[in-house]
């Protein structure tokens, strides 16, 4: 299988944020009341729909499944568990935040320039995004 590049992972990301973040930060704020983007509801929610839903669907969200690619295990190309989704969402965004995002915008030129088109949460979780 091909790697997935920059493009195509941006794209399922935008479809992630549009289809589910924003009716689900809608959603919260009627419950809540708080309208507010640090709505700690939502950010759970968001967090718990990037770990859980590609350990259910093999390894994708509904952004990657429209896009058509797929998180896996970096040499075995297996699905990710639930402990491979744990260390990239929430060490590598650990990472991230140390590093004032520059850790992110390497990530970002690693997609882009790199043959395997691995980012950092990828090192980081022994994962790879492939088109499926």
């Amino acid at each position: 299988m091909r790697e997935a590049g920059f493009w195509v992972r941006l794209g399922a990301s935008l479809l992630d944020g549009i289809i589910v973040s924003i009716p689900l930060a809608i959603i919260v704020g009627v419950l809540t009341g708080n309208f507010d983007n640090d709505e700690p509801l939502a950010k759970l929610l968001s967090g718990l729909y990037s770990i859980l839903l590609p350990v259910l669907w093999s390894g994708r969200t509904i952004g990657k499944r429209i896009c058509g690619i797929r998180i896996r295990k970096y040499g075995t190309h297996e699905p990710p568990g639930i402990g491979t989704m744990l260390m990239r969402v929430i060490v590598a965004g650990l990472v991230y935040a140390i590093t004032f995002g520059i850790g992110f915008i390497a990530s970002v030129i690693m997609v882009a320039v790199r043959e395997d088109k691995r980012a950092i949460h990828d090192f980081i979780a022994g994962t790879e995004v492939v088109w499926d």
